[in-house]
């Protein structure tokens, strides 16, 4: 019911995004926090630029993406299986990866797999189908894009670019 909720609130344009400079290492710390328990017997790498020390972003809403985007591996990849996280800047733009080792998503599905209550076949997920659109409402209200990379049977790597380029004055 709540995934329903927030995916109205995104629809109608009532999901007011509200942009700090925030340090990506600790909403992303704040996000696994909260899968604590569902990531406790999963390797988690992290590979985050020595230099990347504040994004612009609305801490909430980009810890509910990931939360969203780790929730999805956990479900889809094998237990134990590692998920790695990176990010990198470039130019005006920051680019975060999730990546699993799970069954991966079938060929012509990766856009439709951010479509309201589409789950890919086989994908073994359960669910409403909502977390991935909620995710792409997000990214698009930070004026973002989001995506998805897979090989069937080794994995899918959900990728999404921030703008960093705002009207927000740097501290």
């Amino acid at each position: 019911l709540g995934n329903l909720l927030d995916m109205t609130r995104l629809e109608a344009g009532a999901v007011q995004v509200q942009k700090e400079w925030q340090p990506l290492e600790e909403v992303i710390g704040a996000a696994l926090a909260r899968l604590d328990t569902q990531l406790r017997d999963r390797p988690v790498g992290i590979d985050l630029p020595d230099d990347m020390l504040l994004v612009p972003l609305d801490s909430v809403l980009f810890e509910q993406v990931l939360i969203n985007l780790l929730e999805n591996a956990i479900k889809c990849a094998p237990p134990a299986s590692p998920i790695d996280i990176r990010a990198a800047a470039s130019g005006d733009s920051v680019t975060l990866e999730v990546a699993d080792r799970g069954p991966g998503i079938p060929p012509g599905d990766e856009q439709r797999i951010f479509e309201k209550f589409y789950r890919a076949a086989g994908s073994g997920a359960s669910g409403a189908g909502l977390g991935l659109a909620i995710c792409w409402g997000i990214v698009a209200a930070h004026g973002g894009r989001i995506w998805a990379e897979s090989v069937v049977g080794k994995g899918s790597t959900f990728l999404f670019t921030l703008p960093i380029a705002t009207e927000l004055i740097r501290p």
